[in-house]
Formats: structure tokens, sequence, C-alpha cells
């Protein structure tokens, strides 16, 4: 049966340029987003040097200057208002960004650098080595990730490359999975059975003629592990877990704000709540954005 026709073509065919009109507007919106915030974390010392940002660790809640008061609603003096302690939110909000990219990057680079090297050669070998492989990796995925983050934090303790070690952990078996299969389903094709035949080495074959194959989705899987690792970063902050205190981390100020939500101090939840909100919202859109360019096919299903 025809397509029902239209002056600008079928129904099916405007459905399908609106959709990738609002793709392409939504993994704008998230690359604008994540730009922002990168741009916020790289110059936030900078503009502390120049005397335009407050130290993030500057608290002393004095009434005499030039300490900061205790429980200041947002002010001309303080954008944010201060916390409990006399930290200016604003600054605390702005040098958050800066501890979650930090944590955040490496905990990801960590899993990928472990995931897909671990991937192709399991897809590749295949026997006991890929069947041992596949029931760590399966049991590691099996597991909550938060609770995993907050076993592996009770071990190693405090710190940014510990949170990273702690949150890394649940994301390898992610890359592992995808980096595996697509490696398996090549190993057969015609151009990897040449370059086999022709003698070329398990490592020649797999740097060479595989890994571009199977590394595309790659991009995808890190901008959306990382929107995830910044809630997991979050909720160990709120626990008391994540990064030394003295660090402005948006998790941790949200615990110590907490308390003072119900006397109406708003403004110490909602800024640094705000913040990482935005930071996982853009990194989300950036990642579905990525995996509608980067797998066309998915959008015909």
């Amino acid at each position: 049966m025809a397509a029902s026709k239209t002056p600008f073509g079928s129904i099916e065919q405007l459905f399908n340029k609106r959709r990738d009109r609002l793709s392409t507007q939504l993994l704008g919106l998230g690359l604008i987003i994540t730009i922002s915030f990168v741009a916020i974390a790289l110059f936030a010392p900078l503009l502390q040097a120049i005397g335009l940002l407050q130290d993030p660790q500057d608290l002393l809640g004095s009434p005499m200057p030039p300490y900061n008061p205790i429980n200041q609603a947002p002010s001309w003096q303080h954008w944010f208002g201060t916390s409990r302690e006399g930290y200016d939110v604003f600054s605390r909000t702005l040098f958050g960004t800066q501890a979650a990219l930090q944590v955040v990057l490496l905990a990801t680079l960590m899993s990928l650098l472990i995931g897909v090297p671990l991937g192709m050669v399991s897809g590749y070998l295949g026997g006991n080595l890929d069947r041992v492989l596949l029931f760590i990796m399966d049991t590691i995925y099996t597991l909550p990730g938060l609770l995993l983050s907050v076993t592996l934090a009770f071990i190693v303790g405090k710190g940014v490359f510990n949170a990273a070690i702690a949150l890394s952990i649940s994301y390898i078996p992610q890359y592992f999975r995808v980096v595996r299969n697509q490696t398996a389903s090549l190993k057969t094709q015609m151009f990897v059975e040449a370059a086999q035949a022709l003698g070329a080495s398990t490592r020649h074959v797999l740097t060479k003629y595989l890994f571009a194959n199977v590394v595309q989705s790659v991009p995808v899987l890190f901008t959306l592990n990382a929107a995830d690792a910044i809630l997991v970063l979050g909720g160990l902050g709120f626990l008391g877990l994540g990064l030394p205190d003295e660090i402005a981390e948006w998790g941790h100020d949200l615990k110590q704000a907490l308390p003072a939500l119900s006397t109406g101090i708003w403004w110490t939840t909602l800024f640094p709540g705000l913040a990482l909100t935005l930071m996982v919202t853009g990194l989300s859109l950036l990642g579905e954005g990525l995996s509608e360019l980067i797998n066309p096919r998915d959008r015909q299903r």
C-alpha cells in the first residue's frame, strides 16, 4: 500500500525530518551546556586570581569584614548567598564544576582504557578467556553502581583519584560488553580473515583492522557514563565519601545545606543542585545526540 503523500513528501519523511531536526537541536543544546561548564571549570581559577571570584575555601562566618556573614541571602556582595559556614555559595558552585569534571573525566577515562582493550581481546580470542571475562563483567554489571561505588569509597578513602577509582569500576563492563560483541561479530569478516591469512599477528589485527570499527559507540557511552558519574559523585559527596571537605563539591555542599532548608534558607541547596542537574542534562543530551549521529540505523527502528 502506498504511503500517504503531502506536498512535501510522505508523512513518514516529514516525521523523520522533524525528528532529525529535533535531535540536532538537542545535540546543540547539550553541547552548549557542556562547553559552558568546561569553560567555568577552566576560568574559575583565573577569575579568583584577578579578584572577581572569592576563594571557595573562605568561610569564617564573622560579622567583621572581610569575612563572610553566615546564611546571608543572595545580594550584590554574594550573588548566590552564603552558607551556614560562611562559604560564598557562588564561588563554591563554580569551583564545584572543576571538581566534578576532574573526577568524572578521570573515572570515565580509566574505565574506557580498561574496558575497551579487554573487550577486544575477549571478543577476538574467545574460548575460556572470553567465558571468564564475561562472568566477571556480568557480575560487576549486575551490582548497583551507587552501591558498588560507596563500597569502594569506604575502602580507598577520599580524594580525587580515589573517588575516580570508586566510580570507574562500575562502568568498565559497559565498554567491555559493547566492544566485545562488536569484535566477535567483525572477526569473521573477509578483511580480518584476509589479514590472518597473510600472517598478521593478533596485535596487528586488533589495532589496525578492528579498533577503528569497534570503538564507534564509545563516545556515546563516554558522555552518558560521565552524566551518570556526576550523579554518583554527588551521592558520594552527600554521604561524606567523595572528596575532602575543603574541596568545593556539590554533593557535600547539599549535605551541609540540608538542615537549614526547613528554616527557609533555600539558596544553599538550590544553586548546587541546579548546577548538578544542568551538567547531567547537558551530558545526557550530548550523548543522545551523538548516538543519533553515530548510529543512524537506530532511528529506523
